[in-house]
């Protein structure tokens, strides 16, 4: 579509990126706005579902307190400026920091949102190559990390993480998910509470472990309601149940897996009698869970953030992968596996490979261990306030973070201890933000470069499609031209690759993504596995499409891709031995409602990369860690636990400033069961004080039995009353920073996330 007028009112297809599940839409646009949102029935992976969010789209995208253009800071204020005056800025203001203080002076920060556009898939690892920093923070210790890293640990590769197979599985296990007001997460399924209800139809079992009573929890056949923060506790005891009752069958994956013997004795203390005590479920309940999960036809466990972003989250995610693996369920239809994008490195024959290394270097000030390249997010604010160069750990390295480059992130809200963030950040020498709001973090930005609206960018899901419950590739471009002279969210990252590598008006942003197509090429032409191998670069070059470099960088993913044309490469059941039916970009554009790839299909050993060449059950650095867990055997602590919780129509903090999106039950409030309402004296609609690690705060009691006795519920992502921000519909109902209530002390060793649930409180009426 040209960057000249909009047509009058018409349809477009776009792919909805304001979750995980990425149902297809149809936008109705009138002039240059989109004025509705329906499901699109013709999509091929969504088939029409739609949520509140996704029929919100129109009036997220008009947004009235969205930056329309770049600001930069000047006197103490910032003023609207012209894009080459706030690129100036940026190259000013970060060039000579890193030269006389190194890359490390520099901190990325990446939000979720990253994974939710096409340029936040394409630009950040270009940015952190040329940057060269080791002080990345991203939303991940605050969310999945401990996922990646069990992953890493069992697959060796952090990004090889098994889904359940929701549409053939006769029994699903869910611990620390609600899928129905998150729609899933790391398992990119459309219409998650369809499919589970078609569980249910087709005979199959559903049991659900959470502190609350959710509404994925009504649905379940069985409704566990542990004490937070014991997840890794209880299913450690399904595993030693398996051993004990000889329960344990492979399956096909008998050859594949090591470590088994050493699993059983790491688990053999944790008895369902020595962990029912701890986490409030009776062992006769454990046992049943454990048999119902070795019985079943087919079975996949799930868990999600609940699970994660605990003390032991990442000994219970890999307790999941676990009990998949032991009970025959790992890698096998109607069990967990392994999708296969279509922008995926094409299938390799099994091999050894380089496994997966923790700790490679450590955080400045405490010397946490880096995880997957990324340090824990709550440790940003003493990497910033904290002078001197700290740890005199040999793989710490460099002085203080002087500057920060903040892409759609929001970690004063995100973050353990908002408050010190808040103030360290507004300590620093240097702050770029890539955001469309004037939010809590950005507002200490230097320059802020906001994106264009949603409707006017292209779209495709480069992390999403590697979760996704069945293979599919799907490819929307925008549904709205840009004004004249306004760059899109491509081009506005690959200017600040340009501004970090001394390039800025040396070269244009195309020259960007030209480095990246001529290094990907160089690299598939010198891979003997590759369809191209021994072809010229250049050659290749010539023969991909797209009307932009992002464009041509997915054309070229796309057909070096598992499905790819291989760029014609030979053959032998092809017509003249060459591919004509493989995918590109011109073969996707002729599918503007997505091409289906089929059901998923078993990819061990293939996809390992251990060192070992085997599924490896038992890594050191989780054997290592089991200690820490059985202490935890003899720990009952007394009082209120807190854990947060997610509403459909919200995701993290981000739409908090949609007006169709606020009210019903998003309400920033404390869930508190009646009889712990009455023990504390605390009455529904009043007010309560909650105090934590890291300080107190004030919130509206909603006294309810859908959460469990002994805790307490507050949602994350609130907290919209700092001075400076523009979001007049997010301030109007503030809410309460959760957040607030940790200092950032609280993290899960292996994998530094924050712990966000079930840590203690005390919770008296205000007043």
């Amino acid at each position: 579509m040209s960057r000249t007028t909009a047509s009058a009112t018409h349809t477009a297809p776009r792919i909805c990126p304001l979750c995980e599940a990425t149902c297809g839409l149809t936008l109705t646009i009138s002039g240059d706005r989109v004025t509705g949102a329906r499901g699109d029935r013709d999509d091929v992976f969504s088939a029409g579902f739609i949520c509140p969010k996704g029929a919100a789209f129109g009036e997220l995208d008009g947004d009235p307190d969205r930056l329309t253009g770049p600001l930069i800071r000047r006197a103490g204020q910032l003023e609207e400026a012209s894009w080459e005056e706030a690129f100036d800025a940026v190259a000013a203001g970060l060039r000579p920091l890193i030269e006389e203080h190194g890359p490390d002076a520099v901190a990325v920060v990446l939000g979720n949102p990253n994974v939710h556009t096409m340029a936040g898939g394409l630009y950040p690892p270009l940015l952190l190559a040329a940057l060269r920093t080791r002080n990345l923070y991203t939303a991940s210790t605050v969310d999945q990390m401990p996922k990646h890293v069990s992953s890493g640990l069992l697959f060796g590769d952090p990004f090889a993480i098994p889904v359940p197979d929701l549409d053939r599985t006769a029994h699903l296990l869910l611990i620390g998910a609600n899928p129905l007001d998150s729609n899933g997460s790391l398992c990119t399924a459309p219409d998650f509470p369809g499919r589970l209800k078609a569980l249910r139809r087709r005979g199959g079992t559903l049991t659900v472990i959470d502190p609350r009573r959710t509404r994925t929890a009504r649905l379940a056949d069985r409704h566990v309601a542990v004490r937070p923060g014991t997840d890794a506790l209880l299913l450690a005891a399904l595993v030693q149940v398996l051993f004990a009752e000889d329960l344990v069958d492979l399956g096909d994956l008998d050859g594949h897996v090591t470590g088994v013997d050493e699993v059983r004795s790491l688990t053999a203390d944790f008895t369902p009698e020595a962990v029912a005590r701890v986490c409030d479920v009776p062992a006769e309940d454990i046992r049943a869970m454990a048999r119902e999960l070795a019985a079943a036809p087919t079975a996949a466990v799930y868990g999600r953030v609940g699970s994660s972003t605990v003390e032991f989250g990442t000994l219970a995610n890999w307790l999941v992968d676990v009990l998949n693996t032991l009970t025959g369920n790992l890698d096998r239809p109607g069990g967990a596996m392994f999708p296969l994008a279509a922008t995926a490195r094409a299938p390799r024959p099994p091999a050894p490979g380089k496994g997966f290394a923790l700790g490679r270097w450590c955080s400045r000030v405490s010397g946490h261990p880096e995880a997957k390249g990324e340090l824990p997010l709550a440790a940003l604010a003493e990497e910033i306030d904290t002078p001197g160069v700290g740890s005199p750990m040999p793989e710490a390295r460099g002085g203080k973070v002087r500057a920060v480059i903040s892409i759609a992130a929001n970690p004063v809200l995100s973050a353990p201890d908002g408050d010190r963030l808040d103030r360290a950040l507004e300590s620093v020498d240097f702050m770029v933000a890539v955001d469309p709001y004037l939010n809590e973090t950005s507002r200490h930005a230097h320059v802020v470069l906001p994106p264009p609206r949603p409707s006017q960018v292209p779209h495709f899901d480069f992390a999403f499609n590697n979760f996704a419950v069945r293979n599919q590739v799907r490819y929307t471009r925008e549904a709205l031209p840009l004004p004249d002279g306004r760059p899109d969210e491509c081009e506005i990252l690959a200017r600040l690759v340009l501004c970090v590598s001394g390039m800025h008006r040396a070269a244009e942003p195309d020259a960007v993504d030209a480095m990246a197509i001529d290094h990907m090429l160089g690299k598939a032409v010198a891979d003997p596995h590759s369809p191209v191998h021994g072809r010229a670069p250049e050659e290749l070059a010539g023969q991909l499409t797209g009307r932009t470099g992002a464009e041509r960088r997915l054309d070229l993913m796309l057909r070096l891709g598992p499905y790819g044309d291989g760029f014609g490469a030979f053959a032998a059941d092809a017509p003249e031995g060459r591919r004509t039916d493989g995918l590109s970009l011109e073969k996707l554009l002729a599918h503007p409602h997505g091409i289906d790839l089929g059901p998923l299909a078993p990819r061990i050993p293939q996809l390992l990369k251990t060192r070992s060449g085997k599924v490896e059950l038992c890594p050191e650095p989780i054997a290592a860690d089991v200690p820490r867990l059985r202490r935890a055997l003899a720990e009952r602590p007394a009082g209120l636990v807190l854990v947060g919780r997610r509403h459909l129509r919200s995701n993290n903090s981000w739409m908090h400033n949609v007006p169709a999106l606020k009210g019903g039950s998003n309400r920033c409030t404390l869930q508190v069961h009646p009889e712990d309402a009455a023990r504390l004296g605390l009455a529904d609609g009043g007010a309560a004080w909650v105090k934590g690690d890291g300080g107190a705060l004030e919130v509206p009691v909603e006294v309810t039995d859908a959460v469990r006795t002994g805790v307490v519920s507050l949602p994350h992502g609130w907290g919209h009353d700092r001075p400076g921000t523009r979001l007049a519909v997010a301030a109007a109902d503030a809410g309460a920073n959760v957040n607030q209530l940790l200092d950032g002390t609280r993290l899960d060793p292996l994998s530094g996330t924050a712990v966000l649930n079930g840590f203690p409180v005390q919770v008296a009426p205000a007043g």
